[in-house]
C-alpha cells in the first residue's frame, strides 16, 4: 500500500476561501458583518459603562471582559471582510472565526441574563437576534474550511475566556445573591435620669449606636425608635396556671411578648416617644460608627412602671444600588388616595403611615439598561401599640403589589436589604418615682 508523500516544509494546504461571485456569498459577508459590527457596538456600549460606573469589583470586571470581547469582534468583522474578498492575511478565516465565536457566547450570556432578570422586550429580542444571527455567522466562517495553524494553541485561546466569562456569569447570578456578609449592628444605651428644675418630671436620654464592622457601605432607607410604657402591678397572691396561660396567648402579638410572672400583672404598653433616629438617605461606610441621642421625658407622678425602648433601622447595600435623588417625602396616609391598598386594609385608628420614595439605580449597565426603573419606598408607621418601618423595591405603580416569598428573597438578595433591631430595652420607674 502506497504512503502519501510528506509535505515539503513551508507548505501550506490549500484553503478553500469564499468570494464574492454569487449572491449567497455577498449575504453571507454582509450578515457576518452587521452581526459582528452591532455585537461590538452593545457590547462596547456596556462595557464602558461597566467598566468605569459599576459599583462592585464583579461589574467592573464583566465590564473589562465586554470590551475585550467588544474589541475581538470588530477585529473579526476586519478579518471577514479580509477573508472574503482581498485574502491579504493568511489567517484570517480563523481570527473571523474565533470574532464570530466571542458575540456568541457573550450574546447568548446576556440572552441568559436579560431572559432572567430583565424586562425590556426590546432588549431581549436583540440579544436574540444576536445570538441567532451570531451562531449562524460562526457556522458560515467554519464552512470556509478555515485553516488552524496549532489547534491546541487556538482551543486554548477560546476555552480560557469562554471560562472567564462563564465564571463571571455564574459569580455574579449564582454565588453572589446568597453570600453571607457582616451586617451592622444597633446598640441601645440608656443613660441616668434627670430631673426639671420643679422636680415634677424627668427625662431618660438614651443613645443609640449603629456600628458598621464589615466591609461594606450600607444606606440607611428608614429608621424609628419608640419608647413603650407599661403599668405593672403585682398581685397579693401567686398567679394561677390560667393567667400564665392567658399571657401566653398574647405572644401572638409582636408587640406584646412580656414575660410569665408569678406575682407581676403587665398591661398592654403604650407608646409615649417616637422618632426617627437617622436621616432617611445618608449612608454608614465600613467600619464606622454613628451614634445619637434622643431624651424620652414623663412626668414624675406618671402611672407607668416601666418604660421599654426599641430601635430598627431598614438598610440596602451601598454596593448593590444607587439612590437618586436622596429619599423624599411622598405622602401620608391620612386624607390621602395615593398610598398602597394594603397601607389602606392596615390603617385604623391606632396606626397611621407616612412614605417617603427615591429613583433607584442599577448597580451595572446591563441592569440598568434592561430592567424597568425601580423605586424605593419607606412606610415609617406610628401608633398607639408602637411604631415600625418598612422599605420596598419595586417598578412604579408595583408599589403596593404584595410579593411571594421567592420574590421577597430575590428583592432582599439583588439589592442586599437587611433589617436591623433591638430592644427591648426594659428600665424600671420605680427608684425614680420614689424621689417625689
Amino acid at each position: 500500500m502506497r504512503t502519501p508523500p510528506k509535505p515539503r516544509a513551508g507548505f501550506r494546504p490549500k484553503v478553500r476561501r469564499p468570494s464574492l461571485n454569487t449572491w449567497r456569498s455577498r449575504a453571507a459577508l454582509t450578515l457576518i458583518g452587521l452581526v459582528l459590527l452591532a455585537t461590538t457596538v452593545v457590547l462596547a456600549r456596556f462595557g464602558r459603562q461597566n467598566f468605569f460606573h459599576a459599583l462592585n469589583f464583579p461589574g467592573r470586571l464583566t465590564g473589562a471582559v465586554l470590551l475585550a470581547v467588544s474589541l475581538t469582534t470588530l477585529v473579526g468583522s476586519a478579518a471577514v471582510l479580509d477573508h472574503w474578498t482581498r485574502h491579504c492575511f493568511a489567517y484570517s478565516g480563523l481570527v473571523a472565526l474565533v470574532g464570530a465565536f466571542a458575540a456568541l457566547l457573550a450574546n447568548v450570556l446576556l440572552l441568559v441574563t436579560t431572559w432572567h432578570d430583565g424586562d425590556s422586550l426590546f432588549y431581549k429580542v436583540l440579544f436574540g437576534v444576536l445570538a441567532a444571527g451570531s451562531a449562524l455567522a460562526a457556522f458560515l466562517v467554519w464552512r470556509t474550511s478555515v485553516m488552524i495553524p496549532t489547534p491546541k494553541r487556538v482551543a486554548a485561546a477560546v476555552i480560557v475566556p469562554s471560562v472567564i466569562a462563564v465564571a463571571n456569569y455564574g459569580y455574579q447570578n449564582l454565588w453572589q445573591p446568597y453570600e453571607r456578609e457582616t451586617s451592622p449592628v444597633i446598640a441601645l444605651s440608656v443613660g441616668k435620669p434627670v430631673f426639671s428644675k420643679d422636680r415634677k418630671a424627668f427625662a431618660v436620654p438614651v443613645d443609640v449606636t449603629l456600628a458598621n464592622r464589615g466591609d461594606r457601605s450600607f444606606y440607611v432607607l428608614g429608621s424609628e425608635f419608640h419608647a413603650m410604657a407599661q403599668q405593672v402591678p403585682l398581685s397579693p397572691r401567686d398567679r394561677l396556671q390560667e393567667q400564665w396561660r392567658a399571657d401566653a396567648d398574647q405572644w401572638s402579638k409582636p408587640s406584646e411578648v412580656n414575660p410569665l410572672s408569678r406575682r407581676e400583672i403587665h398591661q398592654p404598653g403604650e407608646l409615649v416617644a417616637a422618632k426617627p433616629w437617622v436621616d432617611p438617605g445618608i449612608w454608614i461606610e465600613s467600619n464606622d460608627t454613628f451614634t445619637t441621642r434622643t431624651v424620652v421625658q414623663l412626668p414624675l407622678n406618671t402611672p407607668y412602671d416601666q418604660v421599654t425602648f426599641y430601635a430598627s433601622a431598614n438598610l440596602a447595600r451601598k454596593d448593590r444600588l444607587v439612590l437618586q435623588p436622596p429619599l423624599n417625602f411622598l405622602t401620608k396616609s391620612w386624607g390621602a388616595k395615593a398610598v398602597p391598598e394594603w397601607v389602606k386594609k392596615q390603617q385604623n385608628k391606632d396606626y397611621d403611615f407616612l412614605v417617603y420614595r427615591a429613583r433607584v439605580r442599577e448597580d451595572d449597565a446591563i441592569d440598568e439598561y434592561t430592567r424597568d426603573a425601580r423605586y424605593v419606598t419607606v412606610y415609617w408607621r406610628f401608633g398607639t401599640h408602637g411604631a415600625s418601618v418598612a422599605a420596598s423595591i419595586a417598578r412604579e405603580g408595583e408599589e403596593g403589589r404584595v410579593l411571594t416569598a421567592t420574590e421577597d428573597r430575590e428583592m432582599t438578595s439583588r439589592y442586599g436589604l437587611t433589617t436591623l433591631s433591638t430592644g427591648p430595652h426594659v428600665k424600671n420607674l420605680w427608684d425614680i418615682k420614689s424621689q417625689r
